[in-house]
């Protein structure tokens, strides 16, 4: 439902808004506007919310309820990670520990590294 260079227009519960947007974001704004769509006809059909503007803000809030909790749980992955490092940092410490000749040789090689990658820096 193009209406020119200017924007277009979306149909939101049986009402049509006139959306201004790039020709790049367009494709995205059309499948947020479907997705709240679908959401404003959900909260609709249980029947509980009465009027167009509370269900609007109904959905709104489920939809930001989404966000934030996709938002929340896209750092556990980092977290899980971050410790898996740590523990697996204290495993080479042990055996280095246990291993006098394996540090040293462990100690060069790492030196050799952050001097290659200092020089790739530069």
């Amino acid at each position: 439902m193009s209406i020119g260079e200017k924007g277009f227009c979306v149909r939101i519960l049986e009402k049509e808004f006139l959306v201004s947007c790039s020709k790049e974001q367009e494709q995205a704004l059309r499948e947020a506007a479907l997705y709240l769509d679908k959401q404003m006809r959900q909260i609709r059909s249980t029947g509980r919310v009465i009027g167009v503007e509370r269900i609007a803000v109904m959905a709104a809030l489920n939809i930001a309820n989404e966000l934030i909790t996709l938002k929340s749980t896209q750092h556990e992955p980092s977290e899980i990670f971050s410790e898996r490092l740590r523990v697996l940092q204290e495993k080479i410490d042990t055996v280095l520990a246990q291993n006098p000749a394996l540090k040293e040789s462990y100690a060069t090689t790492t030196m050799e590294k952050v001097e290659e990658e200092a020089l790739e820096e530069a």
